[in-house]
Formats: structure tokens, C-alpha cells, sequence
């Protein structure tokens, strides 16, 4: 727990984490523009990291393997390892370990590291993370850039300052002149929707925010807005967790980028109701059920857009989580484009009891119905296997619909608090 005495807090992040574990394992692709990335053929083709060579050719992670290969035609796409980028990043979160119990994961390849109690043993936060940044790259193969500060905020982005393999020291005694005059969206946690807020209110660099009133903020853009002028000004005492601690969960999703667009929401539909019964599952296994159902998608365009709706009875039951997420994206798409992918995740989790309340407009023995099917088809896919038993109605377009949501999903991280 914080305490009166000075923080000191590092931000390390496997420089462009992917790749650069492939290039280690393969030096040969060190001498040409790389990416790594799904399977095109089977339209999980976005690019997920890419090497510094590729990146003198302008192609941003999350953009189409299409879209990369007409900016660098010799572009080679490399598959995914996720075991072996899983077994190196342990490996380097090993090196962190060994200076502090505090190790808080973000993702697989960023951590924070509260060294305030190691100072007396290996010098002063500057020292230890060149101590760490030289051992990862001696140890490991790899390098990581790295932020010191005295908060979380602070340090993930002096991390994103200099990179590959830089350290930037944010202090009490330098943020504004460091911070400040950075643009708004280099600030954690502000998006491209806040920054367009922002922008509109004449914000546009983290200075002016940390100067702008908190109760203005507050009243344009509520609590996010406050949020983030603290952050702005330097104020974030959340403590680094401890090295192996659990986060609580706090949603449950599932997301596929199809293997052909969804024209229609007839085709999403059919889409949808696999990924429902993947959440449910899940939802079931954690003993969890939620109060929020959002259902996010992205054109073919690369446009993102998401929508979500309140629930009065938490539910982990596939067949009302299908539903509503298909009601929401009749009411608020109207398919100018075709969808590329899409997603279902519920939020505002509870413990299930084993019993709910009673509601007059629905029929709980459909719904004790629908439990009991969703109950009965997870146990017979852990017996004979995912495809042995599905709904009928999925048999409409099996391109759409062939996929294991369990193995094939994406999860996106929903941030540290």
C-alpha cells in the first residue's frame, strides 16, 4: 500500500514484442521488413506486430494484411507463436521479479515495477532500470524500453518516449516541462474518442488539460474527465500489485473477424449466437453472471464502433446475450458497409447464488430452459468436441459460422483498475 515515502515506479515494454521475439529466435528476419500476422486465407489477416524495417513503410498494427502488402509488396507475413511469446515475456517478467514482490502485467509484454523498496540494494530507479534493460538483453535476447517515475501514469509513458531500448526518467522536478507539451492522446487512457472530445474543447496537449478546470472536465466528459486531469497533473497513487496477484474480472468477451464480411444482420446474427454461447460458457465456468451487454463490430472499412445495454437480471445465458446483442446492432447499424468482425462481452459481473428474482414479463421456465440447454451442449462438446453438437440454424452459412469461439477469440485488455 502507498505509503509517505517517494515512489518509484517503472513502465518496461518488450519493444514491438511480437517481432522482435520472432527476429531472436530468427536473426534472418532482421534484414528484412516483417510482420507478424494471422491467416490471410482465412481473413484472421490484421497485422499484429511489425519490425523497425516494416515500420519505414508507414504499416500500423491492427490494419489488414491487404492494406500492408500495397504499402510494402516484399513485406514477409510471419504466423503467430503465441507459446513462445508467452514463454520469453515470463522470462524477462522473471528478470523484473527479481527486484521487487510489486509486478503488475499489462498485457504480455508491458509490466510495471515498484522498486521503492530495492533502492538501498541496487541504487536509484535510473540504475535499476539499466540493470534490467542490460539483463534482459544479455539473458533474454531482447530489448525493452523502459519509464521511471514516481506513478504509474508517469512511467508508462516516458516507456513509450524513446524507443527501442530507451529509459526516460519522468520526475516530480521535470513532468511539465517532459509531459506537457506532448499531444493529449500519449496520455493513458485517452482514446480516440476522448481525444476528439478533447480536441473539441480546445484541448489538445496534455499541458492544457492539466491546466484546464477539473470541474469543467468533470462536467463535459464526467468522471473520465476528472480522471484524467489528475493523471495529467501528476496525481495517481494506484500501488503496483503484487507479483502474482489475481485482477478481479471484470468482463467476459468474445470477438472473430469472420471469414467473409457479414453483409447483412441476418449474416451477423448467425455470428453472434456462436460467440453468445462461448461467453456463456465461460460466464458459467467462473460462477459469473453480468448486467451489461455490449456488442462491439468493425466494417470493412476498419471502422469500430460498439453498443451496450443495461439488463435488469444478470444472466449468463447464451440465448438472451445473443439476443440483445443483435437487437443492439439492428437499432444502431444499418449495414452502409459490411462487417468485418465483431464481438459480444458482459460487463457488471456478479457472483451467481443459484437463485434470481423472480420478473413478471418473463418466463422463467424458458429461461431454466435455456439454461439447461446451454448446460447440456458444453457438456457434450467437452466430451466429443466443439462441433458435435450446434444449432440448427448456424447450419445456414457455415463460412460464417465454422469457427471455435474458445480457441479462435480475440480478448482485449480492459485496463489496470
Amino acid at each position: 500500500m502507498h505509503t509517505g515515502k517517494e515512489r518509484i515506479v517503472l513502465h518496461c515494454d518488450i519493444n514491438h514484442c511480437y517481432a522482435q521475439i520472432e527476429e531472436m529466435r530468427h536473426p534472418q528476419l532482421r534484414e528484412i521488413a516483417m510482420a507478424v500476422g494471422g491467416n490471410e486465407m482465412s481473413r484472421h489477416g490484421i497485422i499484429l506486430a511489425k519490425n523497425d524495417l516494416a515500420r519505414e513503410f508507414h504499416i500500423r498494427t491492427g490494419e489488414s494484411l491487404r492494406e500492408a502488402k500495397q504499402k510494402c509488396p516484399h513485406l514477409t507475413i510471419v504466423p503467430p507463436d503465441f507459446p513462445a511469446y508467452l514463454y520469453y515475456s515470463e522470462k524477462v517478467k522473471d528478470i523484473y521479479r527479481e527486484y521487487s514482490d510489486q509486478v503488475e502485467d499489462f498485457g504480455i509484454d508491458e509490466a510495471w515495477i515498484d522498486v521503492s523498496d530495492s533502492v538501498q540494494l541496487f541504487g536509484d530507479g535510473m540504475a535499476i532500470a539499466r540493470l534490467i534493460q542490460k539483463r534482459v538483453m544479455e539473458e533474454v535476447g531482447l530489448t525493452v524500453s523502459i519509464g521511471v517515475s514516481f506513478n504509474k501514469i508517469f512511467a508508462k509513458l516516458g516507456s513509450d518516449l524513446v524507443k527501442p531500448n530507451g529509459i526516460v526518467r519522468i520526475g516530480k522536478d521535470n513532468f511539465q516541462k517532459i509531459a506537457w507539451p506532448l499531444a493529449i492522446d500519449q496520455l493513458f487512457y485517452v482514446g480516440r474518442a476522448t481525444k476528439e472530445k478533447l480536441h473539441l474543447l480546445g484541448i489538445e496537449t496534455i499541458g492544457a488539460l492539466a491546466c484546464s478546470s477539473r470541474l469543467y472536465l468533470r462536467e463535459q466528459l464526467g468522471k473520465m474527465g476528472e480522471l484524467i486531469w489528475w493523471f495529467a497533473n501528476g496525481e495517481n497513487i494506484s500501488d503496483v500489485a503484487l507479483a502474482g496477484a489475481a485482477n478481479e474480472v471484470k468482463s467476459v468477451g468474445n470477438s472473430i473477424t469472420t471469414a467473409k464480411n457479414m453483409e447483412n444482420a441476418d449474416d451477423a446474427k448467425l455470428v453472434l449466437y456462436v460467440l453468445a454461447e462461448s461467453v456463456a460458457s465461460r460466464l458459467k465456468q467462473k460462477g459469473l453472471k453480468g448486467r451489461v451487454i455490449c456488442v462491439s463490430y468493425r466494417t470493412s472499412e476498419l471502422k469500430s464502433f460498439s453498443s451496450q445495454q443495461k439488463i435488469e437480471q444478470p444472466t449468463d445465458i447464451s440465448e438472451e446475450i445473443a439476443e440483445i446483442a443483435f437487437q443492439l446492432l439492428k437499432v444502431n447499424y444499418r449495414f452502409t458497409y459490411p462487417l468485418r468482425s465483431i464481438g459480444i462481452s458482459v460487463s457488471h459481473l456478479h457472483r451467481d447464488r443459484g437463485y434470481s428474482q423472480i420478473q413478471l414479463f418473463k418466463s422463467e421456465k424458458i429461461r431454466e430452459k435455456n439454461e439447461k440447454l446451454d448446460v447440456a451442449m458444453q457438456q457434450i462438446r467437452e466430451k466429443y468436441g466443439f462441433y458435435k453438437v450446434k444449432r440448427c440454424c448456424l447450419e445456414m452459412d457455415r463460412t460464417l459460422t465454422a469457427f471455435n469461439p474458445e480457441k479462435e477469440h480475440v480478448i482485449h485488455p480492459t485496463g489496470y483498475f
